[in-house]
């Protein structure tokens, strides 16, 4: 007999009908004698119509009283869905997330699970019934005994911690779509449904197709082992499956990383070319690389800042063993990108041998505004300066001097409390590198974010702690940035050297994050802060990157054959993001999916 967790989002249980639809798919698996935990999330839109209430109420709705009334909402789903499956004939109970024993951070909106007391759910099940979870909510081991609830996501994140807390045999989460696909089919109607995809893909594709999966879930399946399905609430079909290596011999306590930092990692083999103001207009960046990937150089870190006049800046970084190859070729290749401009300045190349990449990886910095801050703080301290930065959902890459390393690595490890390892090197024996068979296609997934906008900086000074200043500024008025990159280019100003900062944040954060930075900017002698709202970030996902150079060149060509302009870029080892004009993003989506030959045979579709 095996036990499973299966969780049913808002739309699954939507309405009498689909919550009895819903009600006949567990008893059909109740009956194939499997023992089963239900997790649902409210009814249909339930959660949107409470929030709509609280702010007809009040301007700024008190956190507390937001988990009190919104931990409302899965009440009522779970006890229709047990009323249903007792209909049917089969014995269920409905518990809420405090009745269960989900116990989290005194967090509130926004709560991490420490613990489940599962001894209650495990009696249940022993007496033959189907558990009926409450999701998104928890309650707090303070003597208060205070509701709360686990943010955006929070449905997936309740089932991905019962099925790790109850060793259950996998966890299947319900929704719109049959699985997870190469891209959003409301978007790209041939996007193809993938039969399995990493934890780590999977974690960089966060806001992937219908958002089917959030990644705090996917990190708890990560670090406990936890078999992951997701399929369609409407089909039988089987689905996704997102894997992770064995199961992880991990305490339960403090269930969901309480520390938003679970390792700290650093490369030395590692040099910088950069090319200086370079023309702003679509095709620039495909070229560089597409030269570069002619000489089938091996790129990591790809940044490209925001432009100012005319002209951007574009850095890479390669092994040191290929840095003398790369400098010729980007030698060769900028009178090409100046154009028929004689200004020698133009395209000018800079290479650095002397540096060294540090990054913190954790899924837990994911909604936790300040990790980047604490990072670049901690650097500042330490006096090290900072030289590029790099962001995915992920990870925070900063490029340093190389005989600042050991100084930056021992005082992150203390900073976050974790151990540091080098960037492991690509294993050419696939089965000893993912549980994924490789593709013939190096990118997995391409993600579109069109709610975003960008902030900038202009003119920094050139010296640690001032990324430090500015970002813990957003912390403390728990502003989440998403995509960090700081310019290449000094600029002398008053005497002296200075950089431009931009970042990403929600759109409806903006005004705020340039409120809240208005003061600290002044105050550090900053240049002016520009916001931009008509921006799109699209990114594309892929393990199969780290084993194939040419593939930053491939997406850049598609973008440029659609005269798609790229504002920004940054990357991961498997990621690559680009800030384009929000009116170009569904282009820019469709460009990539098709440039890598990730479209399916079969429409999906999505139900309203």
């Amino acid at each position: 007999m095996a036990l499973i967790v299966q969780k049913y989002g808002g739309s699954s249980v939507g309405s009498v009908e689909r919550i009895q639809a819903v009600a006949q798919r567990v008893w059909k698996a109740a009956q194939a004698g499997n023992s089963l935990v239900v997790v649902v999330s409210a009814m249909g839109k339930t959660t949107d119509g409470l929030v709509k209430l609280a702010y007809e109420i009040s301007t700024n709705p008190n956190r507390r009283e937001m988990d009190m009334l919104l931990s409302t909402g899965e009440q009522v789903s779970i006890a229709l869905l047990s009323m249903a499956l007792q209909e049917l004939g089969q014995p269920a109970i409905s518990l809420t997330g405090t009745q269960v024993g989900i116990v989290t951070e005194a967090q509130h909106t926004r709560a991490r699970i420490l613990r489940i007391e599962t001894d209650r759910i495990e009696r249940h099940l022993k007496e033959g019934k189907v558990v009926v979870v409450a999701g998104f909510q928890g309650i707090t081991s303070t003597e208060e005994l205070e509701i709360t609830t686990l943010g955006r996501g929070g449905s997936d994140t309740s089932a991905v911690a019962l099925a790790a807390a109850l060793s259950a045999s996998c966890c299947e989460i319900y929704t719109d779509v049959p699985g997870i696909l190469t891209a959003d089919p409301r978007i790209v109607p041939d996007a193809q449904l993938m039969s399995e995809i990493t934890c780590d893909e999977m974690l960089e594709l966060a806001s992937l197709g219908a958002k089917v999966l959030h990644p705090r879930a996917v990190e708890i399946a990560r670090n406990y082992g936890v078999p992951l399905v997701v399929r369609s609430s409407w089909s039988d079909e089987p689905g996704t499956w997102v894997t992770s290596n064995i199961r992880q011999k991990r305490a339960l306590a403090d269930l969901e990383l309480v520390r938003p930092v679970d390792a700290v990692e650093f490369d030395t083999d590692q040099a910088k070319v950069s090319l200086l103001r370079v023309p702003d207009r679509p095709g620039i960046a495909a070229r560089l690389f597409g030269e570069i990937a002619s000489q089938e150089l091996e790129v990591d870190l790809i940044i490209q800042s925001i432009h100012e006049g005319n002209s951007n800046d574009i850095a890479f970084t390669v092994s040191k063993g290929v840095l003398k190859k790369a400098e010729a070729v980007a030698a060769a290749i900028a009178p090409v990108l100046r154009g028929n401009s004689s200004k020698l300045e133009e395209a000018e190349v800079m290479v650095d041998g002397k540096i060294a990449k540090v990054s913190i990886v954790g899924a837990g910095m994911i909604g936790r505004p300040g990790v980047a801050a604490q990072m670049f703080a901690t650097l500042a301290d330490a006096g090290i300066n900072i030289q590029m930065i790099s962001t995915s959902e992920v990870k925070v890459s900063c490029v340093v001097d190389a005989d600042d390393c050991d100084r930056a690595i021992a005082v992150l490890c203390a900073t976050f409390d974790v151990n540091c390892s080098p960037v492991e090197a690509i294993d050419t024996e696939w089965e000893h590198h993912s549980a994924v068979p490789p593709s013939s296609s190096p990118i997995r997934g391409v993600a579109l974010d069109l709610n975003q906008a960008r902030v900038a900086i202009r003119h920094i000074p050139d010296r640690p702690g001032m990324a430090a200043r500015l970002f813990q500024q957003l912390a403390k008025h728990n502003i989440s940035v998403d995509t960090i990159i700081q310019s290449q280019r000094c600029r002398i100003v008053d005497g002296s050297p200075r950089r431009d900062i931009a970042f990403t944040v929600a759109r409806g954060d903006a005004e705020a994050a340039k409120r809240t930075l208005s003061e600290a900017v002044a105050n550090l002698g900053c240049g002016d802060i520009v916001v931009d709202n008509a921006i799109a970030k699209v990114s594309a996902v892929g393990t199969g990157m780290e084993r194939q150079a040419g593939v930053a060149a491939r997406l850049f060509e598609a973008l440029a054959k659609h005269q798609i302009n790229i504002q920004m870029i940054a990357t991961s080892e498997i990621k690559i993001s680009c800030v384009v004009a929000q009116e170009q993003g569904v282009t820019a989506l469709q460009a990539i999916h098709a440039a890598f030959g990730l479209a399916g045979t079969q429409k999906i579709e999505v139900p309203a």
